[in-house]
């Protein structure tokens, strides 16, 4: 327990340094991919190969334990994986164009996903059961309900954000546009704030450190890159960008 309870803090200091440093270093991947961040592969492989790490952990400390038939366990593994078959497999496979994504980002992903692998799969899987922390009296608790609503909401505007991007260009077509329809009418990065939302329900449905530092790492990455995202589509679209509208990632706010 010391030694995982290490590694939360790591991360979460961690999670304050990238927070900072985003903000003045646009991370070299889709819409800022710039040759300074070396050799790139295929965007749809680097995707894969990125995701794929933390799913194969948690299947593994899954696998490994004891209750994982216990219906508390089942649903966790299941909600997990729910996110990240569809990113790992699905959503590269649906990607169009010929984006590529520098080998630089997918190694730091994959580090990343390794270490949030082991501290999602160990505390549930390895440390929760040792301490009978869930029974099944927990997926009929409040917190369990409204985290996994939340989970699930957040999902929802996740996916149908990376829709109405996926459908901005017709085959061929390789102009740039400004995302417009759902919460692309009130942030610039829809998708992003999905991910926040989505997290925030895994945090809550777990009522875990883990979960906790999982959400500060995603809002720690998504919300400056979501201010880098904002200030290029105003470079790119002076006549349609309408900043008393438009905020980055949190509608009305932010």
């Amino acid at each position: 327990m010391e030694q995982f309870n290490y590694v939360l803090l790591t991360m979460t200091v961690l999670g304050a340094v990238v927070f900072a440093a985003l903000y003045f270093i646009d991370a070299g991947y889709g819409k800022m991919i710039s040759a300074k961040w070396g050799p790139t592969l295929p965007g749809r492989w680097g995707w894969m190969l990125m995701e794929m790490p933390v799913l194969l952990v948690v299947t593994y400390f899954w696998v490994g334990c004891g209750q994982r038939f216990a219906l508390p366990y089942l649903l966790f593994f299941l909600l997990f994986a729910l996110h990240y078959v569809h990113r790992t497999f699905v959503f590269p496979l649906r990607m169009t164009g010929q984006s590529r994504m520098p080998v630089s980002i997918v190694l730091m992903s994959v580090t990343f996903n390794l270490i949030n692998g082991y501290i999602q799969g160990y505390w549930l899987f390895r440390l929760a059961p040792e301490k009978a922390y869930y029974d099944h009296s927990w997926i009929t608790s409040p917190v369990f309900i409204a985290g996994t609503v939340i989970f699930l909401t957040g999902m929802y505007i996740n996916r149908s954000s990376d829709e109405i991007i996926r459908n901005l260009r017709q085959p061929g077509d390789t102009r740039h546009y400004l995302p417009k329809g759902g919460l692309y009418d009130y942030v610039t990065s829809a998708n992003y704030f999905g991910e926040i939302v989505e997290w925030l329900g895994w945090a809550i449905l777990t009522w875990s450190t883990a979960g906790l530092v999982f959400f500060w790492f995603t809002c720690a990455n998504l919300v400056p890159r979501s201010n880098s995202i904002y200030h290029k589509y105003q470079k790119e679209f002076p006549d349609e960008f309408d900043k008393t509208r438009l905020k980055r990632i949190l509608p009305h706010i932010y």
